[in-house]
């Protein structure tokens, strides 16, 4: 799926997206590094922070469908 094209979206499509974005962050929590002061924690900290900033996105665009 092409996150890229959510303003082309219809509210299905925008829903099976935001599904799969939160399926993602669900995959990310369980991959958590447990020391929080290394560079692999930062890296899954971006692209957790990321993928979150991705699902809001998706969500203002479904309540503006609504």
């Amino acid at each position: 799926m092409d996150f890229m094209d959510l303003d082309t979206m219809d509210r299905e499509e925008l829903r099976e997206a935001l599904a799969r974005v939160k399926a993602l962050i669900e995959e990310l929590d369980a991959q958590e590094p447990r020391n929080m002061e290394s560079e692999e924690y930062e890296e899954w900290g971006e692209r957790h922070e990321e993928l979150e900033d991705l699902a809001d996105e998706i969500m203002d665009l479904l309540e503006d469908l609504a």
